[in-house]
């Protein structure tokens, strides 16, 4: 099955960006993602709050956290967004205990689980069908779906801080700091990369109402999704950087209304990902039938 998604039923590459294409603009994936930012900007903050608090009060890494934040925010965020989250976590991390986290996590919990739920009737809408699970089911795999998102993504963060600490550690020891350092930029974002790769398969397989789905390390779908993602996030930076009028039209929702901007792009990126794996499948369907 997995070598059948992969060689994509015999289809040429070409015919598959153009059924994507067409699929697409038929199932208005571009309308979708408008409501998907909604959520994403309602469910943001409260899961980065849980991030730092839960990591503030168990590792105590608060500052090293919102550094490492800070810095993979910079590289794929729009200057001005990212300036607007930074800010934001500053201002509700500055005290942190277990009332504080309490409350992240109740209103971490009804925006996340909709916005989860959100990506499901896109996926739904990318795949043709018809969720006909019950609403409880529903809202449980949206809350899995969410929560190990956060897990990975609290996992990931772990790695990076302790990978950091331990190769500062063996400089000092042992030297070859230049060396080191170097080797750890890369395989640091090597990791972030596998976490967002890990993230969209997880979402791809289990979030649509789908039977018969089998899991697959590396669907088609999820290298299209995340490949879209980094091209247009890095796109809409660059073409900010040379073009950016929206403080000018917006005034202080400038920053607002770009990070709004760059989630749309992002939703995009994630049911434009499921319309491929859908048109892949049809296809090794259609080959093998």
């Amino acid at each position: 099955m997995a070598s059948s998604l992969w060689n994509a039923g015999g289809m040429p590459f070409g015919e598959l960006v153009r059924r994507t294409w067409k699929r697409s603009l038929h199932d208005r994936i571009v309308d979708q993602s408008a409501k998907l930012s909604f959520y994403f900007l309602l469910a943001l903050f409260p899961l980065l709050m849980v991030v730092i608090a839960l990591l503030g009060q168990v590792l105590q890494v608060g500052p090293a956290l919102q550094e490492n934040l800070r810095t993979y925010l910079l590289a794929l965020v729009p200057l001005s967004a990212s300036g607007l989250i930074d800010q934001t976590l500053n201002e509700v991390t500055t005290e942190s205990g277990a009332v504080r986290i309490s409350l992240a996590l109740l209103l971490t919990w009804l925006p996340a689980a909709r916005g989860m739920l959100a990506i499901m009737d896109g996926l739904n809408v990318a795949y043709r069908v018809q969720d006909r699970r019950p609403l409880i089911k529903r809202y449980a795999v949206a809350s899995a779906l969410t929560v190990v998102g956060l897990l990975l993504t609290t996992s990931a963060l772990v790695l990076l801080i302790s990978g950091g600490r331990l190769t500062h550690t063996l400089a000092e020891r042992f030297g070859a700091g230049e060396n080191l350092a170097l080797a750890w930029q890369l395989l640091q974002w090597l990791i972030m990369l596998a976490s967002v790769l890990l993230a969209f398969n997880l979402v791809y397989v289990y979030a649509p109402c789908v039977e018969h789905r089998r899991w697959q390390w590396l669907m088609p779908g999820t290298v299209a999704g995340v490949t879209l993602w980094l091209v247009v996030s890095l796109g809409f930076k660059l073409y900010l950087a040379y073009f950016n009028r929206f403080s000018f039209m917006y005034g202080s929702l400038g920053a607002v209304v770009v990070l709004m901007l760059w989630l749309y792009l992002s939703g995009i990126a994630i049911l434009v990902g499921a319309v491929v794996n859908s048109e892949v499948e049809n296809a090794v369907e259609a080959s093998s039938g």
